[in-house]
């Protein structure tokens, strides 16, 4: 797969998409005015409509904020250039407003949905959400994007009528299914294996609201979820390159990576190397993105789509890769596991990681009076399921520097 999306574009004359950077809507797009609403009745602003609130109260919440200290790929202290969960964050609401725009579709909705989707990620990425899920094995285990939705559901406190950030349904939905259903049309987990079970958070948040489990997101939701995988897979290859981990010779090789290289090296015969890696990431996300505008556009055609309900109401996603580009796209992954994710500095750092991690838990499990006091409200007369589910919702909510810290404090007396 090179960049023949980009030169390619016969899909920008589809009635579906609009150029130029103009904002309209699309009859398939979700209306903030038609919004299912709030868990809990406010009165909403004359100024910004429902999703804007959204996505505000989200960027304006604590757990927004120590997102810049958390690990994406790499831990922190290893460079000012690496990558932080905020920056990965900011990188895929970017992306997401690129397609949501041409789309007709709400921009304020499929921002806000992107800016929350990894607020519940514990300290050091999915190394701390592995610890974390074996240490909560008994109690239902741990899931990031569960526990995002009890970040914004019940974890940020800032109102003094209700816990959570009140999020409309369309947001929390897209939160908890951007990557697709979490139930067949029968009602049963689509979880397979010893793993068949609907998270946590979200059984327990669906006593409350019925966020349709069973069927997939709007589109906003979608769009979301596909910017997630092109920011995973552009930016980490630039951090690898960064860090020594890979090089542009073994990305020549590389699936989706290796076809632009060469046409990069066809258009610029001389560039330096630094400039070689901005101009790649640069033409990745531009073919991916535009990839997913086009594709989208012949699903939503194939499929006869008008409303957000028709989204709704589809067995399978709408937004997404081409069937070319996915192919690709997967092989890159595969690549990235074997030569990144799984190489030895980073794997050798997650396994310290998970150590502190599932080492912290196991302390303030067995010794919950080392929780700070705010922490150990209520305590006395918690079950042990929900004096776990406290010590996680503790840990998941550090960033990488207090998790040490706190660490530190628990095992060496600092």
């Amino acid at each position: 797969m090179g960049d023949k999306g980009a030169a390619d574009r016969d899909w920008l004359q589809s009635p579906r998409i609009r150029l130029g950077g103009e904002r309209w809507r699309a009859s398939c797009a979700c209306d903030p005015a038609a919004s299912r609403g709030r868990l809990y009745d406010e009165p909403e602003s004359p100024l910004r409509s429902v999703f804007q609130r959204d996505r505000d109260r989200i960027i304006h919440s604590n757990s927004f904020r120590r997102l810049r200290h958390k690990t994406q790929v790499f831990i922190q202290h290893e460079g000012d250039h690496f990558r932080t969960r905020l920056t990965h964050t900011l990188e895929v609401a970017q992306i997401t407003r690129s397609i949501a725009r041409p789309l007709g579709l709400d921009e304020d909705l499929a921002e806000a949905i992107a800016l929350a989707h990894d607020l519940g990620h514990p300290p050091f990425g999915h190394a701390g959400e592995r610890a974390l899920d074996r240490s909560l094995a008994r109690f239902g285990g741990f899931d990031h994007n569960a526990q995002s939705l009890r970040v914004v559901t019940k974890l940020e406190m800032p109102y003094p009528q209700f816990d959570g950030l009140n999020l409309t349904w369309e947001t929390l939905e897209g939160l908890v299914k951007h990557n697709g259903p979490l139930l067949d049309r029968s009602g049963l987990p689509l979880r397979s294996g010893e793993n068949q079970y609907i998270p946590f958070a979200i059984a327990e948040y669906s006593q409350l609201q019925d966020l349709k489990l069973d069927g997939w997101p709007g589109l906003e939701a979608q769009v979301a979820a596909i910017s997630d995988d092109i920011a995973y897979d552009s930016h980490d290859i630039e951090d690898g390159l960064r860090a020594g981990l890979l090089s542009l010779n073994q990305l020549a090789e590389a699936p989706l990576a290796g076809p632009l290289i060469e046409r990069i090296h066809q258009d610029f015969p001389n560039l330096p190397e630094t400039r070689q890696v901005h101009e790649l990431i640069r033409r990745m996300i531009t073919v991916m993105i535009e990839d997913v505008i086009a594709e989208t556009c012949r699903r939503l055609d194939r499929h006869d789509i008008v409303t957000s309900d028709d989204v709704r109401n589809r067995p399978e996603a709408l937004a997404g890769f081409s069937p070319s580009m996915q192919e690709a796209e997967s092989e890159l992954k595969t690549f990235l596991f074997a030569n990144l994710y799984r190489s030895k500095p980073v794997q050798g750092q997650a396994d310290k990681a998970e150590g502190v991690v599932g080492k912290l838990f196991e302390r303030l499990h067995d010794e919950p009076d080392h929780l700070p006091d705010p922490w150990q409200v209520r305590l006395e007369a918690d079950e042990p399921e929900d004096t776990a589910r406290r010590v996680a919702d503790y840990i998941a909510g550090m960033t990488d520097r207090f998790a040490l810290a706190e660490y530190r404090r628990l095992f060496d007396g600092g």
